[in-house]
C-alpha cells in the first residue's frame, strides 16, 4: 500500500522529540506539508525541519498556558491555510507520589491537566471550527494504555488526564462524522522516549520489559505508520476507534 498525503497540511504538537519527531518526519515523508509544534525544544524542531522532505513549518506555543492555546490554530490558519489534520501528541507525565502535601499534588495534577487535556480540548474546538468550512478533518489523538487499564498512584493525573481524551475523541467522531470530520484515538504503552527514560530511570528498564510481551520496547517509530494510515482517508470507517500499540501489555 502507498500511502499519499500530498496535499495535506498537518499540525503536529510536541513534534520536536519522541513520538512527535517519529510522526512528523513519517508524514512528511508521505507528502504532507507539516507544521511542527514546539514549546522550548527550539533547536530540536529546527534540526528536524532541517531533515524533513517536504515544506515544514514550526509554531510555538506554550500548552500549560491556555491563553496561549486560543487562538493558537486560527493563527496557523492564518498564515499557511486551512488544516486537513492535527495530531494532538504532546504531553507530560510528571510523577506525584502520595505522600506529597495535598497542595503540591494539585498543582502537578493542573499543571498535568492543562497540557494533557484543556489544550487538546481547544485545539480540537479549534480544528473543528475551520474543518467544517471545509466539510474535511481528520484528528489523531495520543492517549495511553493507562487510560484504560490505570497506572501508579504516582501517575494518577497522567492516566486520568489521558483519559479524559477518549470521551472527547469518541464525542467529535459521533458528532462532527456527517461534517466531514474523522477523530481516531491511539494508546501506545510504554515507548522509548525522553519521558520514558525518566521512568525507566526510577523503576528500571527490567520492569518495563517484564511487563510486555515482546522483546523489545515500544520505539516512536512503532507508532508513526498508524498515525500515517489514519490521516490518509483509507481508514475514516473507524473513526471514533481507539487502536492500541502497546506491545501486548495491556490486551482488551
Amino acid at each position: 500500500m502507498n500511502i499519499s498525503l500530498k496535499g495535506q497540511r498537518i499540525l503536529v504538537t510536541g513534534a520536536s522529540r519522541g513520538i512527535g519527531r517519529a510522526i512528523a518526519r513519517q508524514l512528511s515523508e508521505s507528502g504532507a506539508e507539516v507544521i511542527i509544534h514546539f514549546n522550548s525544544n527550539q533547536k530540536e524542531a529546527e534540526n528536524l525541519q532541517k531533515q524533513l522532505k517536504n515544506p515544514a513549518h514550526l509554531e510555538s506555543c506554550n500548552l500549560a498556558d491556555s491563553d496561549q492555546v486560543v487562538g493558537f490554530i486560527p493563527k496557523i490558519v492564518k498564515k499557511y491555510g486551512p488544516l486537513t489534520g492535527l495530531v494532538n501528541n504532546a504531553g507530560i507525565s510528571p510523577s506525584a507520589p502520595d505522600n506529597l502535601s495535598t497542595k503540591k499534588w494539585l498543582e502537578i495534577w493542573e499543571k498535568t491537566m492543562a497540557v494533557n487535556a484543556t489544550a487538546v480540548g481547544i485545539l480540537c474546538k479549534e480544528f473543528v471550527d475551520q474543518a467544517k468550512k471545509q466539510q474535511e478533518g481528520r484528528i489523531v489523538t495520543i492517549s495511553s494504555r493507562a487510560a484504560f487499564r490505570g497506572d501508579t498512584t504516582d501517575y494518577l493525573a497522567y492516566a486520568a488526564s489521558k483519559g479524559a481524551l477518549v470521551s472527547l475523541t469518541r464525542s467529535i467522531a459521533r458528532h462532527y462524522g456527517k461534517q466531514g470530520i474523522k477523530a481516531f484515538l491511539i494508546a501506545p504503552g510504554f515507548t522509548r522516549t525522553d519521558m520514558a527514560n525518566q521512568i525507566l530511570s526510577e523503576y528500571g528498564e527490567e520492569f518495563a520489559l517484564n511487563d510486555i510481551a515482546l522483546n523489545q520496547l515500544t520505539q516512536p517509530e512503532d507508532i508513526a505508520p498508524m498515525v500515517t494510515l489514519l490521516c490518509s482517508g483509507l481508514a475514516d470507517h473507524a473513526t471514533g476507534t481507539s487502536i492500541d500499540i502497546n506491545a501486548g501489555s495491556y490486551v482488551r
